[in-house]
């Protein structure tokens, strides 16, 4: 029986990952799957961070470039269905795959038993939500409709929606979160059964509150660390490099290519669909959409500096959002089934030989030998760490700050300072209201 792993490479944009998979390829004879959700599309390499075509001529690179940009509704079930065969082949070839994220749900889409398809679904539910039975067929068909001309349709009727079709999925998501209202919406459409059904099967077959069960017991996750000081500094030279090496105009060829008549009818863009969630797009938009003469002028020039200022900030929060990504769904996770994820700690660049590819390459070696790494896991020892089940974090509506709110971020308002003045505020105006009618009455 083979004892080659299957080597998923994590860590917030900017650690390194793409290095250490080449060398690590280099080293082991492997072959890199990308699962990252923009760098899926052919063209736009600098906004999208892809290696170069001489970085990917050291070692076979797999998933990039793939999809035109023009397709839209690229999925991450597809994205499974075609990358499984490619890591399947190597581990029979006795290549090491070597996965690099990326977009969160695709490696989880990957090294998770998730994403049941409708058929499996049926077969292992007791509760068959065929499409005709959850909702009749004329119905059905103007909702498909309706969601292929989604950016026409407000957020409250795309919620209205939802909370008809899928009342218990309504609840967990903000009204506002259009994205993923549409998910929801598409997933009734696509595969005849409400999201939240599915999501309960996925949990069942996985006995999870994430579902799914570990498609390959053999795996190994190797996670980039960098203190965040040095890495938000990187994050800023690396938006700066882009911009240098051409990025805006890289986004003004893409505009100028495929949304000529978008931009002249000034219709709004929809930056929840395909390439155009890529980070970049919204950021540049209103710089993008100026007439030529505008661009070199003031205005564009601070349009411009705006952009570039935005992209910093959302890259940044971004890789905090991987962070938190990786510490929620896997290492605080009691209930679910992990690969062993070992720590390698990328601050120091100058360091890198030690500290990140030194030990990688030992603790790949160790499990190619059928031996445990000397390194610990980071998530060996997880005793007395909470489990965080986000199928329960509903969506709740304060009627006093008329704002929403999602799980426990419910609670930390209700008890937050904020609230707490507004329903005083309130509750002064009311008596004052009351008064005034008390006061009307009497001299009636």
């Amino acid at each position: 029986m083979s004892r080659v792993p299957v080597l998923t490479i994590f860590g917030s944009t900017g650690t390194g990952k793409s290095r250490l998979a080449i060398e690590m390829a280099r080293r082991f004879s492997g072959e890199i799957i990308s699962a990252d959700s923009m760098q899926l599309y052919k063209g736009l390499d600098i906004i999208t961070a892809k290696v170069t075509k001489e970085e990917r001529a050291m070692a076979p690179h797999h998933m990039v470039d793939t999809i035109d940009p023009l397709i839209h509704d690229f999925t991450v079930l597809q994205f499974r269905d075609m990358t499984l065969p490619i890591i399947d082949d190597l581990l029979v070839r006795e290549k090491l795959p070597i996965i690099v994220g990326g977009t969160n749900y695709y490696i989880e889409a990957l090294l998770w038993k998730i994403l049941i398809a409708n058929s499996e679904m049926v077969a292992n539910s007791s509760v068959n939500l065929c499409m005709e039975n959850a909702y009749n067929d004329g119905d059905n068909k103007k909702l498909k409709i309706e969601l292929d001309r989604n950016s026409k349709e407000s957020n409250e009727n795309l919620f209205k929606k939802l909370m008809e079709i899928d009342p218990e999925m309504a609840k967990r998501l903000h009204p506002n979160n259009r994205r993923k209202i549409i998910r929801s919406l598409e997933v009734f459409v696509q595969q005849g059964v409400t999201h939240s059904e599915l999501l309960k099967a996925q949990r069942t077959a996985g006995s999870s509150g994430l579902g799914g069960r570990l498609r390959y017991p053999n795996s190994v996750i190797l996670w980039l660390q960098s203190d965040r000081t040095v890495l938000e500094e990187r994050l800023d030279s690396r938006v700066d490099a882009m911009v240098q090496t051409g990025l805006v105009q890289e986004l003004l060829d893409f505009h100028r290519r495929y949304n000529e008549q978008r931009i002249a009818t000034n219709t709004l863009p929809d930056y929840t669909k395909g390439i155009f969630q890529s980070i970049g797009f919204k950021e540049f938009h209103r710089y993008l959409v100026l007439p030529e003469e505008e661009k070199r002028e003031k205005k564009g020039e601070e349009l411009l500096q705006e952009g570039i200022d935005n992209l910093k900030l959302v890259t940044k929060r971004y890789s905090k959002m991987q962070e938190k990504w990786i510490r929620n769904r896997m290492i605080r996770r009691v209930d679910r089934q992990t690969p062993p994820i070992y720590t390698l700690d990328c601050t120091d660049v100058k360091n890198w030989e030690h500290s990140v590819y030194g030990k990688a390459v030992s603790i790949v070696e160790a499990i190619l030998r059928g031996e445990k790494p000397e390194q610990a896991a980071a998530n060996e020892s997880i005793e007395n760490i909470k489990t965080t089940d986000s199928s329960n974090e509903e969506c709740h509506y304060c009627d006093v700050c008329d704002r929403f709110f999602i799980g426990e971020q419910w609670g930390i308002h209700l008890k937050s300072n904020k609230h707490q003045k507004v329903l005083i505020k309130k509750k002064k105006l009311a008596e004052k209201e009351a008064m005034e009618e008390r006061t009307i009455k009497e001299n009636q």
